[in-house]
């Protein structure tokens, strides 16, 4: 179902390519002012960091549950007491784990689904160490979670360097957009003969090959810009041998 931006992107892209093709008669300049209204924006915008987000929820929730468990209360007890102050993006798992806790699941498990709720190396690292700190279970708990808590913090902290220097040639490409726009609008405007060979069969034909390859430069750049996959550490529901790796380190 398209959004209410869709539709006022898709309403803005029509007319701005009627107006085009009334003032400068090339059916080429129209599809092209629709496509940079529809496809640009996405292609220059900044791709969200779904590692981030999974990383800044958890943190946060490490930090409610070592003030929870602090007080005597296991990680369970913790886990429900937490329930309502977690971050939006794990309220729906964090309820579900807790259902789980509730339907008498073996901690491992309810925590391993948990983990499977996100499919992410990163949760999965916070949930076998977390699974590891309910094994250890009395003071060991909250010393564990501690730990884990910098941790987080500390992958938090290269993530977010890591997006900044992404961040760089992303705005290198937008001026460079904005500038290249900003000066064929003005040549088309003020000198329309410099832009009369693209009127022919062949100018369009040349127009629309320069127009795709760029296109297709953003999105080799914006492919390049996101976060490489990686392996999960829990597969499958298995967690044997990454929790002893934790539990060593």
């Amino acid at each position: 179902m398209t959004t209410r931006v869709q539709r006022i992107r898709t309403a803005i892209a029509a007319i701005s390519a009627g107006l085009c093709l009334v003032i400068s008669g090339s059916l080429l300049a129209a599809v092209i002012v629709a496509s940079l209204v529809l496809v640009l924006p996405a292609l220059l915008s900044t791709p969200v960091n779904r590692d981030i987000e999974i990383l800044q929820a958890f943190d946060r929730w490490v930090r409610l549950l070592v003030g929870s468990v602090s007080t005597g209360k296991s990680l369970p007890d913790a886990v429900r007491a937490t329930q309502h102050q977690v971050a939006p993006l794990l309220r729906r798992p964090v309820s579900q784990l807790i259902a789980r806790f509730d339907a008498r699941w073996p901690l491992d498990h309810a925590l391993r689904a948990l983990a499977d709720d996100f499919a992410s190396p990163d949760a999965d690292a916070v949930v076998a160490a977390m699974v590891v700190a309910a094994r250890r279970g009395g003071t060991g708990i909250t010393s564990s979670l501690r730990a884990l808590g910098d941790h987080t913090r500390h992958r938090l902290k290269s993530l977010r360097e890591v997006e900044t220097e992404r961040a760089k040639p992303r705005m290198v490409v937008r001026q460079v957009t904005v500038i290249t726009l900003a000066v064929l609008a003005g040549v088309a405007v003020l000198n329309p003969e410099y832009m009369a060979p693209y009127r022919s069969p062949v100018g369009q034909l040349v127009g629309a090959l320069l127009f795709a390859g760029y296109l297709c430069a953003l999105l080799m750049l914006r492919r390049v810009a996101r976060p490489r996959p990686r392996e999960r550490i829990l597969q499958g529901g298995l967690l044997a041998a990454p929790v002893s790796e934790v539990d060593d380190a």
